[in-house]
């Protein structure tokens, strides 16, 4: 068989030598039709199928999230942005720049057809693209998950030639150009891995073999019976606290006076309450995500079992910047964020609806409940001089925006208050989304940035809502906010474990 292609070459042997490969090509197509496939009849045609219009792939994608780690969850997702990439780049250039005819199909038996034949041209394979795309995708986020992906996508690129629809120039060309793709977009969004947090400053904390001087307390309210399990059956010799919520500070208290190493497992405010604890008694801590966001954990480097019992059993740990704020009587502490304005409204509202509709959908109807109220901006006295405002942000440590994708922060140690603020005006929801949409830039119509060290506010009405770290409460006429550089000792993977 000698496939025709629509191809200009430049000179006769660029031409000699294109017509050669050409042959080949045939050649093994032939080859691979004439061979018996043991077990590959009933398998490769249905598998081939079941990836028209990357369902296979979505299907993947949806199975892969269910497992509700974060790190599955950005590899189903960058799995799914590298295939829509490499069908979008296969549609409009790839078949359009080279028109291959189709393989005939007399050397392949009946059985192993496709029922309904693809109209367009051979070349690259769109299939196989599209499967390398999502395998490669898939591992460069989690090396797990793209070994358990990877069999499948090979067997549908494979399923291209056994069917009689692609020669197998066609699928390896199809499936390098997927796994480029791949590549592309890590380049344009880098992956959790080529972003990890600065392995400073390190301290030294002990290593605890089994998690033996380990006390972990527990929020039982939050998603951690699994995940404490999990350490359990790791860390045998670990002692685990469960607690209901309002018992936490009463149990954190007595597991600092008998722990080595002070641990928690639940959200953001549960580590909050732990972070406070571990402080007043000079305890490094250990923190095991369990909650719904885990913002401090995961900026930390910490997302699962795994990568804390690491940490634990090597001894490996950084000291992390804590903020602090004052609000007449009252004062905390936040590992993530402080606000006020529209935000701890939002806040509210959302743990009015939660327990009845679930977490994600009490936001939305949190949020629609508070951008579309009567309401006047905050006002508030900065620096002297009078500011209405929607909202005021402080991060623990700079956040690092893209567009309206959630935030993060790279370094815990870095020293500084990343103060953003959204000035009042005409209707909170379109100048949020303002401010939202200028991402990093430190200046807008809506929007301000700045980094420091400490601030203060004055001319605050009195029982103003204040929202740390997720948790909320009412505030004096002023608020102070300080950073207490490197004041938290806490366990973090500092080798490579993926």
């Amino acid at each position: 068989m000698s496939p025709d292609i629509d191809l200009t070459a430049p000179a006769s042997g660029a031409r000699s030598a294109l017509r050669r490969l050409l042959a080949l090509d045939g050649r093994l197509f032939e080859f691979a039709a004439e061979r018996s496939w043991p077990g590959a009849e009933p398998v490769l045609p249905r598998l081939s199928r079941s990836a028209d219009h990357g369902v296979l792939w979505f299907a993947a994608a949806a199975a892969i999230a269910a497992s509700r780690t974060p790190r599955a969850r950005r590899a189903a997702a960058r799995g799914l942005a590298s295939l829509g990439l490499a069908s979008l780049t296969i549609n409009t250039l790839g078949k359009r720049s080279v028109r291959r005819p189709r393989p005939e199909l007399d050397a392949v038996p009946n059985a192993r057809r496709l029922t309904r034949q693809p109209v367009t041209t051979s070349f690259p394979s769109g299939h196989a693209a599209s499967a390398a795309a999502f395998a490669t995708g898939v591992a460069l986020e989690s090396r797990a998950w793209g070994a358990a992906v990877a069999p499948v996508a090979a067997s549908v690129a494979a399923s291209r030639v056994y069917t009689g629809v692609h020669f197998p120039s066609d699928v390896l060309a199809g499936a390098a150009l997927g796994a480029g793709v791949a590549f592309a977009v890590r380049g344009v969004v880098p992956t959790r891995a080529q972003l990890v947090p600065p392995a400073r400053p390190r301290a030294e904390v002990p290593a605890l073999p089994k998690g033996r001087g380990l006390v972990l307390v527990v929020n039982n309210e939050a998603r951690t019976a699994d995940r404490a399990r999990a350490l359990s059956s790791v860390l045998p010799e670990a002692e685990i606290v469960e607690c209901a919520p309002e018992d936490l500070p009463a149990e954190l208290e007595k597991a600092a006076g008998r722990a080595r190493v002070l641990g928690v497992c639940g959200g953001d405010g549960t580590v909050n309450t732990a972070a406070a604890v571990a402080l007043r008694h000079g305890l490094p801590l250990a923190v095991l995500p369990g909650g719904t966001l885990n913002h401090f954990a995961h900026d930390l480097g910490v997302e699962d079992v795994r990568d804390l019992c690491r940490a634990l059993e090597n001894g490996e740990g950084v000291r992390v910047d804590v903020a602090r704020f004052r609000s007449g009587g009252k004062q905390g502490i936040f590992l993530n964020t402080f606000s006020l304005g529209v935000y701890p409204e939002l806040v509210r509202e959302r743990e009015l609806w939660e327990g009845r509709i679930g977490s994600w959908p009490a936001g939305v109807v949190a949020a629609l409940k508070v951008l579309r109220a009567d309401r006047h901006p905050l006002q508030a006295e900065f620096q002297g001089r009078p500011h209405p405002l929607w909202l005021l942000f402080a991060g623990n440590g700079t956040y690092h925006r893209m567009g309206l994708a959630p935030g993060r922060r790279l370094d815990l140690a870095d020293g500084v208050l990343d103060v953003r603020v959204v000035h009042g005006g005409r209707g909170p929801a379109l100048r949020l989304l303002s401010a939202a949409l200028a991402g990093p830039l430190t200046r807008s119509p809506v929007h301000a940035a700045v980094q420091v060290h400490r601030l203060r506010l004055t001319g605050l009405s009195p029982g103003t809502l204040l929202a740390y770290d997720g948790e909320v409460t009412e505030g004096e006429d002023e608020v102070r906010l300080e950073k207490l550089p490197e004041a938290l000792t806490v366990y973090r993977p500092l080798s490579d474990g993926r």
